[in-house]
């Protein structure tokens, strides 16, 4: 079985950052750190099978959108190689404003 390789942006770390500093405030630095694990865990999970999720190429070419607990938001685009974590998008955020922008 084909297995690719899962990277994430920089802006995908930085929203998995501030996620972590969200939940770190409103609960603990321990629940924040199971959470964040638990998200790139599932990311990590795209190796084997990538093209799961809904394919979202109204927002932009390539892109795929999946979720994580039905709170989390994981838009990722997949190529021959390679699976990119483009953003991590928390508690309803508006991630296809956001990703249009970033066009």
């Amino acid at each position: 079985m084909k297995q690719y390789h899962v990277i994430f942006t920089p802006e995908a770390q930085d929203q998995l950052a501030a996620l972590y500093g969200y939940i770190a405030d409103a609960a603990s630095p321990e629940s924040a750190e199971r959470y964040i694990n638990a998200i790139v865990t599932h990311c990590e999970g795209l190796q084997t099978f990538p093209n799961r999720g809904t394919c979202r190429d109204d927002i932009r070419p390539g892109l795929r959108i999946t979720n994580y607990k039905k709170r989390t938001v994981i838009a990722f685009a997949v190529d021959v190689e390679m699976v990119t974590i483009v953003g991590i998008y928390y508690g309803g955020r508006n991630y296809e404003a956001d990703l249009q922008f970033d066009l």
